[in-house]
């Protein structure tokens, strides 16, 4: 298992789906007149469309960080353990005390504890200091008409939709190289579907508004299923007789991301300690009727519960979703 360094150098994960093919026209002119057209259709105004594509051309340097994405250098193990050193666990901890308050409010109304949404903040943006300085509409709209990822079409789309209603405007639409906007990182269906007010001011605003931020990123986890009532999972460990018996009887699953395909499917815990798999320190499972799949890394293991796969939702990548456990629990999950 292997993930680049940085969950806000790369490509948010999207879900599994069957988009077809775009042919693109020759021209950046031509291209532009077609999506002028089929914006209006789709209820984007005139108005929009004149102040968002006026003078607007490729960026090379954004079809240049897409085709060259550098190959996954670093284990699940090596990632988590960068992700979650002490000078991150320090700094997410500070945080977590000075938003306590806003945090508090988000808990209460999406069921997400404080110390997992500052770990996703923490990841996804350096706990707000990181976002991307990109135009999010010349980052599309260049990676739409390079025609190699046609999701890219449609979240540009969409990224006129936030123009449209007015929620930022067109100078502060900014993000990562892919499109991934403000501090939580949403592309910008995630933002048109998750994207809250939390500080009442008539707009969501994910990149200047701390509520809006946190909220944002928990009501995106609440609606992936998050429960109040689970932890995300736990470390555990698993003797190489053991591994062999789940080798034998624990398949793996067949269907979803990545990820989820590198998970196994889920058992009850009281079916894992019968297996030989125990608390790092040696101890028993919880006893809780609760169904976990395992996670693999080099040399740690973890028994992973449904939570997981709501931070799977948000970026499909197991070294990113054990990470951001870990740091939560570190920080001081409840």
């Amino acid at each position: 298992m292997t993930a680049r360094v940085g969950a806000q150098d790369a490509p948010p994960a999207q879900p599994a789906e069957n988009i077809p093919s775009v042919v693109e026209p020759q021209t950046f002119e031509d291209f532009l007149t077609a999506l002028r057209a089929e914006a209006l259709s789709r209820g984007i105004g005139q108005a929009t469309l004149d102040v968002a594509l006026a003078g607007l051309v490729p960026e090379p340097v954004v079809v240049a960080r897409d085709r060259a994405q550098p190959e996954a250098t670093l284990s699940l193990d090596q990632y988590a353990a960068r992700r979650t050193d002490a000078r991150t666990v320090t700094a997410g901890r500070t945080e977590l005390r000075r938003h306590a308050g806003v945090l508090d409010r988000v808990e209460a109304s999406y069921g997400v504890p404080p110390a997992v949404v500052v770990a996703v903040w923490g990841l996804e943006s350096n706990f707000g200091r990181f976002t991307g300085s990109y135009s999010t509409v010349k980052a599309l709209a260049t990676l739409a008409y390079d025609g190699r990822r046609a999701l890219f079409r449609r979240e540009l789309f969409d990224a006129l939709a936030i123009l449209e209603r007015g929620d930022v405007p067109l100078d502060r639409l900014k993000g990562s190289w892919a499109g991934a906007m403000g501090q939580p990182q949403f592309m910008p269906s995630s933002y048109l579907a998750h994207a809250v007010d939390f500080d009442g001011d008539g707009r969501a605003d994910i990149w200047a508004s701390t509520p809006d931020v946190f909220g944002s990123m928990a009501n995106y986890l609440h609606n992936a299923g998050w429960s109040s009532e689970l932890r995300w999972g736990r470390e555990v460990a698993i003797p190489v007789a053991a591994r062999a018996r789940i080798d034998r009887s624990v398949p793996m699953r067949r269907e979803g991301c990545r990820a989820v395909r590198e998970l196994s499917e889920p058992r009850p815990l009281k079916e894992w300690a019968s297996l030989g798999v125990t608390l790092p320190g040696g101890g028993r499972l919880p006893s809780a009727d609760v169904d976990a799949s395992l996670v693999r890394g080099e040399r740690r293991y973890f028994l992973a519960y449904r939570n997981y796969e709501a931070l799977l939702s948000y970026n499909c990548s197991n070294a990113y979703a054990v990470s951001v456990g870990l740091l939560a629990d570190k920080i001081g999950i409840k």
